[in-house]
Order: structure tokens, then sequence, then C-alpha cells
């Protein structure tokens, strides 16, 4: 009976691979969000101090299901990070390094 239940629960697992490429990861250092009524969109960028123009390193686009599912994993995330490490201090204000950005239009709020 013990067997069956094992082979049950690896049919109904999901092995995820990551290939090298993937698992060295892409530095971004802004995120900018978006969303319609079907779909959120979360470009990262790399804005590289003194330089006024930055390209999109990533594009993802989830339903939104799945972008309240990431927020809830960040929120657990974040909160965990902070209990180890002390709160993560923010800065609100504007960057000097970061000029206002434009993105295929008016300018946009930064995440």
């Amino acid at each position: 009976m013990e067997a069956e239940d094992q082979k049950k629960q690896n049919a109904n697992q999901l092995n995820i691979e990551l290939n090298e490429e993937v698992a060295q990861g892409i530095y971004s250092n802004l995120a900018i969000i978006t969303h319609s009524t079907s779909e959120f969109v979360i470009d990262f960028v790399r804005v590289m101090p003194g330089i006024p123009k930055a390209g999109v390193k990533s594009r993802i686009i989830l339903t939104p299901e799945h972008a309240k599912r990431l927020l809830l994993a960040l929120q657990d995330n974040v909160k965990k990070f902070e209990q180890q490490n002390g709160p993560i201090k923010m800065n609100m204000g504007n960057d000097p390094h970061i000029p206002p950005i434009s993105f295929g239009g008016g300018n946009i709020p930064l995440a």
C-alpha cells in the first residue's frame, strides 16, 4: 500500500529543471510593473549610474492569480529576511543616480 501511495505522489510531482544559463541569473535593480485586465507584466531593468539609457533584461508575464501568489511569496520571504538581517532600508526619495524614467510614453512609477 505504501509503494502505491509513493507512486501516486511521484505522478503528481512537478520536476523543475534549471539549466546553467538560467542558473546564472540576471541582475536587475529596477522593476517596472504594468497590468491589463488579464495579465501582469514585470520588466526587469539594469540601471547603471551615469548612463541615461537602460534596457529591459527580462520580461515576465503572469496571470492575476500568479501575480498574487508572487506577491504573497515575496512578502513572506522579505519578512523572513528582515527577521534574520534587520529592516531593509529603502530610498523613497529621488535617487540621484537614476534619472526620470519613460517607457513607451510618460514617466512611470518605480518598483
